[in-house]
């Protein structure tokens, strides 16, 4: 059995969907260590789980991205938080790693990765929002477009990739690089390296939530969502339920976005609805009191989404998927980080709807909410493919899998050509990648 070392980044939706996995592993007999967020370290203790803190400098980088005026101000806030953590990220790993079998660090921990590489274990990321892996078959990350395969849309996301993404990219690999060039790594030459590089990357989503692709690396497996709550009693209020509910979150890791929760109430206050809101890291004391409504930071998810009629969210993967597992469609109402791209692919779906912040009004937000609701079996059908995507199994079978056949310098080699053909839009081996959910269960 392994001694498996975690590592992610100090945010409730980095680490719950991981949760199911790392039980799954234990259950199997490795051994689990997690290096994660203060607050989280009592209730993974209590699940049996060796868990320390990462470096409080790290939790004390606030991500501030909430301030930009601009998605693209938000994105590069954002990713300033990210190559900020890094230095910080590097040491944690490389201090905690003696000992481990197997390290298995956050997609987003870029320092983490660095020395994960480094350190010649076994190692892999998980992801857990859509990966910024660019494809044929998908348009560029970050700004939520709608996937077109005509001229106008390859003209779109090529001027889109060149113009907005291309500095940021830049400006991401000047500080990746410098840091492992410091210790010896080799130069990443393209955003899709931070990806591709790893051995393996388990990544918390399936298609057709995730758009079909036809070139996703090997590296890559798509194993559906990690639903997972914290455990808590269902609310009261629950067993007593007889109108339609409506569930409202706010992101738990802060973005101002409550707003979300005060138009919410006023749309639905006094309505046929019953109406559930979370507001995560919003304090909930500004709110309106509404009688039909009930209002708390944290609710358990799992017994409000068994009788939701809708989910009305922020867009973070982590309800949003949650929702969609349960067959309940989602209004997703994007402010910021990946939340424009979980929206579209809601609505690529037709698992739901989205209604952009800017024109969240009380009128609005009801009309979105039955079109939502109309988009019903859009949900069951993602549920459906969730359900076969494998789950914690799937990803604990990967893992496993990792330890097992460590590369030969031959594979290596063989490896990095794929990443290379994968960059110049063709398939492992030369020809069209197998899609991923072809591949969650591939041993080989």
């Amino acid at each position: 059995m392994s001694r498996i070392l975690v590592y992610t980044n100090p945010s409730p939706g980095h680490l719950y969907p991981l949760v199911p996995t790392l039980t799954e592993l234990r259950g199997r007999g490795h051994a689990v260590r997690v290096l994660t967020m203060s607050g989280a370290l009592a209730t993974l203790r209590e699940l049996g789980f060796d868990a320390d803190p990462v470096d409080p400098r790290i939790e004390a980088i606030e991500n501030d991205d909430w301030r930009a005026r601009t998605p693209i101000g938000a994105q590069r806030r954002d990713v300033a938080t990210l190559v900020s953590r890094a230095p910080l990220e590097f040491d944690d790993v490389c201090a905690a790693a003696d000992g481990a079998d197997v390290l298995l660090v956050d997609v987003t921990g870029w320092g983490a990765q660095a020395a994960a590489e480094l350190s010649g274990l076994p190692w892999a990321t998980f992801g857990h929002f859509p990966l910024p892996l660019p494809s044929r078959d998908a348009p560029p990350y970050g700004l939520g477009l709608t996937p077109r395969a005509d001229l106008l849309g390859r003209v779109r996301d090529a001027l889109a990739r060149r113009v907005i993404l291309a500095p940021l990219e830049r400006i991401v690999l000047s500080k990746l690089n410098a840091l492992r060039a410091e210790h010896g790594l080799r130069r990443l030459r393209d955003a899709a390296d931070i990806v591709t590089t790893p051995p393996l990357t388990v990544y918390y989503t399936a298609e057709p939530f995730e758009y079909p692709r036809t070139d996703w690396p090997d590296s890559v497996r798509l194993v559906g969502p990690g639903a997972w709550d914290p455990p808590a009693a269902a609310p009261q209020w629950l067993s007593k339920l007889e109108r339609p509910l409506i569930v409202v979150t706010c992101s738990t890791e802060f973005q101002d976005d409550g707003k979300l929760a005060a138009v919410a109430l006023e749309a639905f206050a006094d309505s046929q609805y019953e109406v559930a809101v979370t507001t995560g890291a919003v304090d909930p004391a500004g709110l309106p009191s509404v009688p039909n409504a009930h209002v708390a930071r944290f609710m358990p998810h799992r017994p409000l989404l068994e009788r939701a009629a809708c989910v009305v969210c922020h867009a973070g993967m982590g309800i949003t998927q949650k929702a969609l597992a349960a067959g309940v469609p989602v209004c997703a109402v994007p402010f910021g980080r990946d939340q424009f791209e979980v929206a579209r692919r809601v609505v690529v779906a037709e698992a739901g709807v989205m209604l952009p912040a800017g024109r969240l009004r009380s009128a609005r937000l009801r009309a979105a909410v039955r079109e939502t609701i109309d988009r019903t079996a859009g949900a069951k059908r993602i549920a459906a493919a969730f359900d076969s995507a494998g789950g914690a199994p799937a990803a604990a079978d990967a893992l496993e899998e990792l330890v097992t056949t460590r590369e030969s310098p031959h594979d290596h080699d063989h490896q990095l050509e794929d990443r290379a053909r994968h960059r110049d839009g063709v398939g492992a081996g030369g020809d069209r990648a197998r899609p991923g959910p072809d591949r969650r269960a591939d041993s080989s």
